[in-house]
């Protein structure tokens, strides 16, 4: 290009500039003509002419100049677009006219007009004004002329000023950026972007002060944080990240909607796949506040980690309590004991206590219910203090239960049962096979949580880098980072399931050790009195409410579609695991083994995994879970029934082929009274609730399908609690303070934590952008979202459920368990 073999110095370059007057296109062949900001230019350009204009400027000291540039080009023609080309003291900009963006299907959208803010200058340290100096080069390899359109102008409002709303609108050729600085005392920073549209598809860089910035479709994700947007977006911003203590906020609008959850174009051919001039244009507004202080950090720290202490010192003045009312029964006459907070009371002599009057579990057989017990004599049992852990007493096939006494079809199917019935095995293989729960458990929980704590390390170090926020799906409006995590407060949070897991296995201890002295103290078991004392699904309870707060915690260090089941697996295990021990505690002789609870866990945990990825659009899956579930539900109701003496035959079709024949032979043939009445009400109620959850499943699909399963568990849990304690009032048994107490705190502390559950901050089963315009601020401290009170409450509701069963039936204690009706 001629006229530009010497360089011209700046200075005297500009005073040339600023005493010339304004010409009314540029200079021709490539000689540079003096341009006004504010003013239109119109020309035309070809292969053999070019234009060139020059803008000068003067910038004031501590102050950055920014210019936007705005071009439009009549011509649709894509093989000789008009090029622009912007040179700067420390950068060059370019772009084409028509400028294209491209889509899915090879889709392009071609708008005409574009504007473009130019990469600022740095402010001088100098106390006098600089001047700069900016060069437009217009040019087009076309054979004849296209016209155009030139428009230079400074921008008033560049920077950003905290707690000041700033609005303005952006479109895919028109994207907008500016400048924020940190003030003195401010370390963090959240930007709010709000807009009333979800649409067009927008999204929202955080990048550092370096040239080019990064502000078209295609590049916007090479620098920086970003993140999509349809309503709302938050990004939080640290001083430590940024050196020289300021940034730019990019704002782009995407030439389609499908990133943001909008409709997917149709793929088409042809001339039909082009788009001119789209109008996606969006208003937008933006606000840059203050984050929180690190002292809030401290302070939430605090409340976390004293508010569950709390619990701690409850429970020692609870068992301080205990320990002195127990000095106090030592000195009862007659040698009576009391071993507090054990749930045992031992006699010197037998403690008279029977069925009261008016009692449902009348004295039908009850000879035959005791009989048994009574025939063995206290040489056959163990010694009480005697619990070896020889592996001769492993469980295996051989019944222990001694064929002499009576035959177990005889026994499980009398009419009236009692806890005698069903403790019949010895203590030590029954107490062991118990003891496989908690030991399963710890192996389970070793190697599920290795994995997952490698995984989400690799999840948020790829957050970190890439600077794609849309990965994770946080509360951005409340995400504290602290180190390398995102969003501290909702890992925090979890502290209390953890605390609270210990907690219990203290108390299970403290029971365990004083059952233990209480063994030692006088051989209880040829007495026969209270419920069985098994402990080791209490201990596979408390490591499993442990590694819920473990596992969660490592779910929301970047909650995504790809680790769900990292926050819902333990809440399976820790609801199953509840029904187990409730059905345990009068039925310990038949009760499932450790290896098949944990199996049915694990198929249950497959079919929420399958049910998320196959359960948005597919009916099929639908109709076979329903089925599954339906069946399940039948197969489970019949061995309950029958107290697990319901004979299957050669396959397991043989007990649906005998449910059939025993419904059609009481209910239709026969219309009798069936034979268990408590227990067919308990199923009948159970299985209609299942059924209508399949049914519900069926029609509605919902999309969250692992809350789904865990709303199935849940309501089958207190449908058998709820059953459980009226059966066990309507047996004129008591509900002592402590159980009762934590039965009203459990209903209560549960409600508020649904409350807050249900309360959506966000959603991996919608794109980021609209999980986005679900996120809130925070409600407690400045700190914790609804969604980490929700984590405090259920951590709090999980451990007095986790009492009322190791409670509930303290007052069975002192009676014999030939008088224990079972239900």
């Amino acid at each position: 290009m001629a006229g530009r073999a010497a360089p011209v110095p700046g200075a005297l370059l500009c005073a040339l500039l600023w005493a010339a007057a304004a010409a009314a296109g540029g200079g021709p062949g490539g000689s540079p003509a003096p341009g006004a900001f504010g003013r239109v230019y119109r020309g035309a350009v070809n292969i053999s002419a070019e234009r060139v204009y020059a803008f000068a400027y003067r910038s004031e000291p501590g102050q950055v100049g920014a210019v936007r540039v705005y071009v439009n080009s009549s011509s649709e023609n894509l093989q000789y677009p008009v090029l622009f080309v912007v040179r700067q003291q420390k950068g060059v900009l370019s772009w084409q006219v028509p400028l294209i963006f491209r889509g899915l299907y090879q889709r392009t959208y071609n708008y005409q007009e574009v504007s473009r803010t130019l990469c600022p200058s740095e402010p001088t340290p100098e106390t006098r004004p600089s001047d700069q100096i900016i060069f437009v080069d217009v040019a087009s390899m076309a054979p004849f002329n296209i016209a155009y359109e030139l428009l230079v102008t400074r921008l008033e409002s560049f920077q950003l000023e905290t707690n000041k709303a700033f609005n303005f609108t952006a479109s895919p050729s028109q994207p907008q950026y500016f400048l924020y600085k940190f003030p003195q005392d401010v370390d963090s920073v959240i930007i709010n972007v709000v807009s009333d549209a979800a649409y067009p598809c927008s999204v929202v860089s955080v990048q550092d002060i370096v040239c080019p910035v990064y502000d078209l479709d295609h590049n916007v994700e090479f620098n920086g944080v970003y993140q999509s947007m349809t309503k709302q977006a938050a990004i939080t911003v640290q001083r430590k990240d940024f050196p020289g203590e300021q940034f730019f906020v990019v704002f782009v609008i995407k030439p389609e909607d499908y990133a943001c959850g909008g409709s997917v174009p149709s793929s088409v051919h042809g001339n039909a796949n082009r788009t001119w001039n789209l109008q996606r244009t969006k208003s937008l507004q933006v606000t840059i506040v203050p984050s929180i202080k690190k002292s809030v950090y401290v302070q939430a720290m605090f409340f976390s980690f004293l508010g569950f202490l709390s619990f701690y010192l409850g429970s020692v003045v609870v068992a301080f309590v205990h320990y002195i009312s127990t000095d106090v029964k030592l000195t009862v006459p007659f040698g009576s004991v009391s071993i507090a907070g054990s749930g045992i009371m031992t006699s010197s002599r037998p403690i008279s206590a029977s069925t009261p009057e008016g009692s449902s579990y009348g004295a039908i057989d009850e000879s035959s219910s005791s009989g048994g017990r009574q025939m063995s004599s206290p040489e056959r049992r163990p010694a009480a203090g005697s619990d070896t852990d020889s592996s001769v007493e492993e469980e295996s096939d051989f019944d222990t239960m001694p064929e002499i006494e009576s035959d177990k079809n005889i026994i499980r199917t009398k009419v009236f049962l009692y806890l005698s019935d069903l403790s019949r095995k010895d203590r030590r293989i029954v107490s062991k096979k118990y003891k496989i729960y908690f030991w399963n458990i710890i192996t389970i929980a070793v190697f599920y949580a290795l994995p997952v704590i490698q995984l989400v390390i690799t999840y948020q170090t790829v957050v970190n880098v890439t600077g794609n926020q849309d990965i994770c799906y946080y509360n951005f409006l409340c995400a504290h980072p602290l180190g390398v995590l995102s969003a501290f407060n909702n890992i925090l949070s979890n502290v209390g399931h953890m605390m609270l897991g210990f907690l219990f296995l203290l108390i299970v201890l403290r029971r365990d050790i004083l059952h233990r002295r209480a063994m030692e103290m006088k051989d209880i078991y040829t007495l026969d009195y209270g419920i069985p004392k098994h402990f080791g699904l209490f201990y596979a309870m408390g490591i499993a409410l442990m590694m819920e707060g473990v596992l969660s915690a490592c779910y929301h260090v970047c909650p995504n579609y790809s680790n769900f089941q990292f926050d819902t697996s333990f809440m399976y295990m820790i609801a199953g695991l509840c029904m187990l021990k409730l059905y345990q505690t009068r039925h310990p002789d038949i009760n499932a083994s450790a290896y098949s609870a944990y199996a049915s866990f694990a198929v249950v945990i497959c079919l929420a995994v399958l049910g998320v990825v196959f359960g948005k659009n597919d009916m099929w899956f639908w109709v076979v879970f329903s089925m599954i579930h339906v069946l399940a539900s039948l197969a489970l109701s019949t061995q309950i029934y029958y107290m697990g003496r319901f004979k299957m035959g050669k396959c397991y079709l043989g007990i649906f082929r005998r449910a059939v024949m025993v419904l059609y032979t009481d209910c239709i043939q026969q219309c009798s009274r069936p034979m268990y009445m408590d227990r067919m009400v308990l199923l009948i109620v159970g299985n209609l609730v299942n059924w209508s959850f399949a049914i519900f499943g069926l029609v509605y699909r919902p999309r969250d399908f692992a809350s789904y399963i865990l709303g199935i568990f849940i309501c089958n849990l207190l449908l058998y609690l709820a059953f459980y304690i009226i059966m066990k009032l309507r047996s004129s048994e008591k509900l002592l303070p402590i159980p009762m107490f934590c039965i009203v705190a459990t209903a209560v502390v549960w409600a508020a934590a649904l409350y807050f559950f249900f309360q959506t901050l966000s959603s991996w089963e919608e794109t980021p952008a609209e999980s986005r315009e679900k996120n809130r601020p925070c409600i407690l401290l400045g700190f914790f979202d609804d969604h980490d009170v929700w984590h405090f409450l259920s951590a709090a509701a999980l451990f007095f459920s986790f009492l009322v069963l190791l409670t509930l039936d303290d007052d069975l204690d002192t009676v014999r368990r030939d008088k224990i009706p079972v239900f």
